[in-house]
């Protein structure tokens, strides 16, 4: 695990929707639930390598827009074809309105 990094604040974030961070050369989408929650997932779809930010949340999941792969925010893991690999999930703090997020690789 890397060092907790601030990559935005709450406010930059739509209340339900993702947001790309650039740092530590990875992108990373910043991704509010519909319950409010903040996480942290690598932006790549990894069935057609596109931004998982562009896609719609919905729960606790995001869809890519480009073929519907479904992707769990807590655990990475794809939850509709055709993805069969997960993506990495990333650890969040939230510091007052601060989103720090560390590397989970």
């Amino acid at each position: 695990m890397s060092e907790y990094v601030k990559v935005c604040t709450l406010d930059d974030l739509p209340e339900v929707g993702a947001v790309v961070a650039d740092f530590d050369g990875r992108r990373v989408a910043i991704v509010r639930d519909s319950l409010g929650e903040v996480h942290a997932i690598d932006d790549t779809c990894t069935h057609a390598n596109v931004s998982l930010a562009e896609g719609e949340v919905e729960g606790c999941t995001i869809e890519c827009w480009l073929h519907g792969s479904r992707f769990d925010l807590n655990t990475g893991a794809p939850t509709g074809l055709p993805a069969t690999v997960p993506v990495v999930v990333h650890f969040v703090k939230i510091d007052g309105s601060d989103v720090n997020v560390a590397l989970n690789n």
